[in-house]
């Protein structure tokens, strides 16, 4: 398979790309992001006071660190993604703007209940916990899944808990500790079709991801599976479309799909912008395929809105 170079400042049969260090990030040929991807500056006492709970209780989010769209509207309604196991991830997927290092660092074996007492304050309905890939650990970081797990329960009871992990390299004793806690919502991203996984998840695997969902919900049946992935990675629109009849063929039941966006030139480049119809086009054929609920917009992440789809899919 053909690769596409990281930082192309001259491609085969092309002028090279003169225009400034930011509008490179943009596909060739476009000078601005259209008006559907227009996002609001952090703002607001909501935003502040996340922002202020965050930093005095030593926690990571997900938000910051890969440099969500949406930090703006999130943090300024009282919610957050946890992400736990430190800030560099031993992978190095080319979508992704998360730090990459050879060893993640030492385990805060205290995180867990920092994270109970955050979850607390915030009253949150709905608690989100992801991690770097920790592939330095001898289970990959599942054990601090679930004591993070334990220690909402215990902190926050009636909060409804979603944990979006790392493959653990194919490892079920790994997958079946975390499903163990019981989480309501099982994720596991997916990210993009299968053709590329060798270029943007080169340390991952189309069938292992697959795999993982499907294990997941065999283990915890009461546990929703879901999925996410982003596209203008240079898919087509027939290749999504395999992609969501995968997932489902391994159970999931929730899926989002959202527009990448290139976090700098050493990223994968962005191919195109979908527009708002073809998102649309993707959420019918996925409700169609049988997912109890789908969300599918140019700035939709994997934890966007993630309250309102719990919901949703238990109401299905």
């Amino acid at each position: 398979m053909q690769q596409i170079p990281l930082t192309p400042t001259r491609r085969a049969g092309r002028p090279e790309d003169t225009r400034p260090m930011h509008l490179r990030l943009l596909p060739d040929g476009v000078d601005r992001r259209p008006d559907w991807l227009t996002v609001k500056l952090p703002t607001g006492d909501g935003y502040g006071k996340v922002k202020g709970l965050i930093r005095r209780l030593d926690l990571v989010t997900v938000c910051e660190e890969a440099r969500c769209p949406n930090i703006s509207e999130c943090w300024s309604h009282g919610t957050a993604t946890f992400m736990i196991l430190g800030e560099v991830c031993t992978r190095a997927c080319a979508f992704c703007a998360v730090t990459s290092g050879k060893r993640g660092g030492d385990v805060d074996t205290d995180e867990p209940r920092r994270v109970g007492e955050a979850v607390a304050r915030m009253a949150l309905a709905h608690a989100v916990v992801t991690s770097v890939d920790r592939d330095d650990l001898p289970d990959f970081g599942a054990g601090l899944f679930a004591q993070t797990i334990a220690e909402i329960r215990r902190q926050a009871p009636g909060t409804t808990i979603e944990v979006l992990t790392p493959d653990f390299n194919g490892r079920l004793e790994s997958l079946e500790a975390v499903m163990a806690a019981r989480p309501e919502i099982f994720n596991h991203n997916l990210e993009t079709i299968e053709r590329l996984y060798a270029r943007v998840r080169p340390k991952a695997g189309y069938q292992q991801s697959l795999t993982l969902l499907k294990e997941a919900k065999r283990l915890e049946p009461r546990s929703r599976t879901k999925s996410g992935l982003m596209v203008g990675l240079g898919e087509e629109m027939k290749e999504v479309r395999v992609l969501l009849d995968d997932l489902r063929a391994h159970d999931v039941e929730i899926v989002t799909i959202g527009q990448y966006l290139r976090p700098s030139l050493k990223h994968h480049p962005l191919i195109r912008f979908w527009t708002p119809a073809e998102f649309a086009e993707l959420k019918e054929y996925g409700l169609a395929l049988g997912f109890s609920h789908v969300e599918s917009g140019p700035l939709v992440r994997s934890s966007y809105h993630a309250h309102e789809q719990a919901v949703a899919a238990s109401a299905v």
